[in-house]
C-alpha cells in the first residue's frame, strides 16, 4: 500500500505539469489557427488614383502578401440605376481605383497602424480604410486568452515541480542505507542517484502515457459526441502524434532537474 501511496504522490504532480503542457501546445496550435483565420479576414481597402500593381504596394509595405482589385463597373451600374443624365463612363473616369489588401502574416495593432500610415503617406493613395475596431477586440481577447493560460500553466508547473523535487526527498530518505553503501564503496554520485532515477523515470513515463491517453479521448471519442461542430472541424489540433515525444522528453527533464536538485540539497546538508 504504502508502495502504491509513493508512486501516485510522485504521479500527480507529474501529471499536473504534463497535462499544463499539452494544454499549451493545444492552445499554441489553435491560436496559430486562429491567427490565421484573422490574418484571411482582415483586410484594407485602398483607394488609388491609378492602376497599381502588387509590386508597388510591397514597396511601400512588405508585409502585404496579395491585392484584390474591386470592378468599378459593376459598381457604376448600381449607382447608374438610380441617376439621370450622367452616363456610367463619365462615373468610371471620375471614381478612383478601388483595392483589397491582404497580409502575409497576423499583425497587431501598432504594426497595422504603422502599415496604414505608409500607404496613406504614398502619393498614389487618396484613402486607405482598414476596419480596425473588429480586429483590436478580437486581438485585445486572444491577447487576454493567452496570458491567463501562461500564467495558469506557469504557477501549475512551479507549484508541480515543488511536490516532484518533496516527493523524490522522501524516495532519498527511504533508499539512505542502500545509497550510503553504495558511497562507502566508491560509488560515484550519478550512479547512487539511479535509485531515485530509475523510480521516477518509471512515473514519468506512466504519465506521459496517461497524459496522451486523455488528450486523445478528447480527440478522437468527446468530441464527436459533443456535437460541437468548431470542435469536430478543428479535432486534429487537440493532439498530434509528436506530442506523446515531446511530453516524454519533457518528463525525462523534469525527472533529471528534480533528481540533481535533491543529490546538490543533500550535499549542502551534509557539509
Amino acid at each position: 500500500m504504502k508502495y502504491i501511496k509513493d508512486h501516485v504522490m510522485f504521479l500527480f504532480p507529474m501529471l499536473a505539469i504534463l497535462i499544463g503542457i499539452e494544454s499549451f501546445l493545444v492552445f499554441g496550435r489553435m491560436s496559430k489557427d486562429y491567427e490565421k483565420t484573422l490574418r484571411s479576414e482582415y483586410t484594407m481597402l485602398v483607394l488609388a488614383k491609378l492602376p497599381m500593381k502588387l509590386s508597388e504596394f510591397k514597396k511601400i509595405d512588405q508585409h502585404i502578401s496579395s491585392i484584390e482589385s474591386i470592378d468599378k463597373e459593376s459598381m457604376v451600374k448600381e449607382m447608374a440605376q438610380g441617376m439621370r443624365g450622367v452616363s456610367a463612363d463619365e462615373i468610371i473616369k471620375d471614381l478612383p481605383y478601388f483595392y483589397t489588401l491582404h497580409f502575409d502574416k497576423y499583425l497587431d495593432n501598432k504594426t497595422i497602424e504603422q502599415s496604414k500610415k505608409k500607404l496613406a503617406a504614398s502619393s498614389s493613395i487618396t484613402r486607405v480604410e482598414n476596419f480596425g475596431k473588429s480586429h483590436n477586440s478580437s486581438y485585445n481577447l486572444f491577447l487576454f486568452i493567452k496570458v491567463i493560460l501562461w500564467t495558469f500553466v506557469g504557477f501549475m508547473t512551479f507549484t508541480s515541480l515543488f511536490l516532484v523535487i518533496k516527493q523524490m526527498e522522501v524516495w532519498q530518505l527511504a533508499h539512505r542505507e542502500q545509497m550510503q553503501v553504495m558511497e562507502i564503496f566508491g560509488a560515484s554520485t550519478m550512479l547512487r542517484s539511479g535509485v531515485l532515477f530509475k523510480r521516477a523515470i518509471i512515473d514519468a513515463i506512466a504519465a506521459t502515457v496517461i497524459t496522451s491517453m486523455m488528450f486523445m479521448f478528447l480527440r478522437y471519442v468527446w468530441v464527436k459526441k459533443s456535437g460541437i461542430a468548431t470542435l469536430i472541424s478543428k479535432s486534429n489540433l487537440l493532439f498530434e502524434y509528436k506530442d506523446v515525444l515531446i511530453l516524454g522528453l519533457i518528463s525525462i527533464i523534469i525527472v533529471a532537474v528534480a533528481v540533481a536538485v535533491v543529490v546538490a540539497g543533500n550535499k549542502e546538508s551534509r557539509l
